[in-house]
């Protein structure tokens, strides 16, 4: 198919999609082109609009909820819902997957559009072609698996699978690797350009720009709700900074931002802690771990998916995962006993999950109510809480952390993951605490976004606090770190001062039992 006046094949055009929220303008007169058989990566900052507007092409909101025209195959088309969209072979994969956990892979694949014979699920069959589309995405699990038995890295593969097996012609991925080590990433960019030489369309929503600019052919780069320009990578000669300045209106300089630590005296200890699994009595998760921080110090904890790292950082704060065996905490020179959250609170300990949908918020709450709800005794008098008091602080929240809402009576579950986390942050910001845990704090952020938290975890060192914080990627913990742990099959492998540490020195620390001494 191919439209007049141009030269190459377009099998998607979206002309002046405006799309509104009360009390917002989510999307402006934009507009999208996507050549046939490319990969075409979506850029913009947190609440930009990207999600939404692919929500109004797939049919999540359905057509008269919307203004303006979507051409598919040469044809404008009007989807009512997502059932229609699919029937046309566009497939949308959320970043929040729609797999059922305690259903197996087959069960996944084909749930509701299971094959039958003589009006009856035939489940030979069924596992015969689970295996077929498992091949083609490169996972040689057991068809029987239950999902909750398997990674997400091999859980982003079946939704793929379930993508196939619906003749997908155009394939929508809201930030598909979000979540996944560097392997899983990278076997899934792999799949992608396998899915392209098969003449399958993609549409890719990333904030990883390294990723972006590997794999895509085209960027459409959306700012607050309007399509600022669409960059060829190849012809344009893009890069990361040149996709920054289009998502953020201008040149981040620094990523990283600068300080000169004041690093003071030790003040918080993990002395052999050991944890074990919840439900595995022979598996530990952590292994005599031990650590220091010291006031005004930025902690890292580098390694990969499944070392140890959450567990550590759970149990820790009021051991909220595992059954806990032995070890000890010291805060002050004194032993701290920590048996609950709230025990973990009091003692000056906060916690950022990893998870904010499922641990970090309640998605039925609004904003305020959520910034407040870790400590409502610093809000409340005789037992009651001051609503004034709650605006007030939650208001505050918003304008220093830019959570992007018009009013903090608004659902959390409405805003973006980007602003979600941003509450999340707040909420443990607000219970003032000595230690601040952040488990992946800038997973799903985007650049502009991930610079502000930078320069929040730097304010909050330089206030005298002890800031642990856990990711999966290298270079922000090589960038925001004074010191870095690395933690292997639950063990603390190593401890290596930040200023002599590298992504390689690291490398071999996260995949090694072998423990080293103190780099420092």
């Amino acid at each position: 198919m191919e439209l007049a006046g141009n030269t190459e094949p377009t099998i998607l055009e979206m002309r002046g999609i405006t799309k509104e929220f009360p009390g917002v303008k989510a999307l402006d007169d934009v507009t999208l082109t996507v050549k046939a058989g490319e990969i075409h990566a979506i850029c913009g900052e947190n609440g930009a609009g990207k999600s939404t507007l692919m929500k109004v092409l797939s049919g999540v909101y359905p057509y008269g909820s919307y203004t303006g025209d979507i051409i598919y195959g040469g044809a404008e088309v009007r989807f009512s819902n997502i059932r229609q969209s699919e029937s046309a072979g566009i497939v949308i994969i959320h970043q929040e997957l729609a797999l059922i956990p305690l259903l197996s892979i087959t069960e996944n694949i084909f749930l509701g559009n299971e094959p039958t014979k003589r009006g009856v699920i035939d489940w030979v069959a069924a596992k015969s072609m689970a295996r077929e589309l498992l091949a083609r995405v490169g996972l040689s699990d057991d068809p029987d698996t239950l999902i909750k038995d398997i990674g997400v890295g091999k859980q982003q593969l079946v939704e793929i699978a379930k993508a196939l097996h619906k003749s997908v012609k155009l394939l929508i991925l809201d930030e598909p690797t979000a979540a996944l080590n560097e392997s899983d990433s990278q076997h899934l960019l792999d799949l992608l350009r396998g899915l392209k030489g098969r003449g399958i369309t993609s549409i890719m929503i990333s904030h990883k720009l390294n990723e972006i600019e590997a794999i895509s052919d085209e960027i459409t780069i959306i700012r607050d709700g309007r399509t600022i320009e669409t960059l060829n990578v190849r012809d344009d000669g893009v890069d990361e900074d040149r996709i920054i300045r289009g998502m953020v209106g201008r040149t981040l300089d620094n990523r990283f931002p600068e300080r000169n630590p004041h690093i003071g005296e030790i003040f918080f200890e993990v002395r052999n802690w050991n944890v074990q699994h919840p439900l595995a009595a022979d598996r530990m998760v952590v292994k005599n771990s031990s650590f220091t921080v010291r006031r005004g110090e930025v902690v890292g904890f580098a390694g990969l998916m499944g070392a140890g790292r959450t567990e550590l950082a759970m149990s820790i704060f009021g051991r909220s995962y595992g059954n806990f065996l032995s070890g000890t905490l010291i805060k002050d020179g004194k032993e701290i006993r920590v048996r609950n959250v709230g025990e973990a609170i009091e003692n000056g300990i906060a916690y950022v999950s990893e998870d904010r949908k499922a641990l970090g918020l309640n998605l039925l709450d609004d904003i305020k109510r959520s910034i407040v709800s870790a400590k409502l005794s610093k809000i409340s008098k005789a037992d009651v809480v001051d609503e004034v008091a709650e605006y007030q602080v939650s208001e505050k929240y918003r304008k220093s952390l830019r959570i992007k809402t018009p009013t903090v009576y608004e659902g959390v579950n409405k805003l973006s993951g980007g602003n979600q986390q941003k509450v999340v942050l707040a909420k443990w910001m607000f219970t003032d605490p000595d230690i601040l845990i952040l488990d992946e704090p800038t997973r799903g952020i985007d650049v502009g976004a991930k610079t502000e938290i930078y320069a929040i975890i730097r304010e909050l060192a330089a206030q005298g606090k002890g800031v642990i914080m856990i990711s999966s990627e290298l270079p922000e913990l090589l960038g925001v770190s004074d010191r870095i742990y690395t933690i292997f099959e639950g063990a603390i492998t190593s401890e290596i001062s930040a200023d002599r540490a590298d992504p390689e020195t690291l490398m071999k620390s996260m995949t090694s039992t072998e423990k080293k001494a103190p780099k420092l």
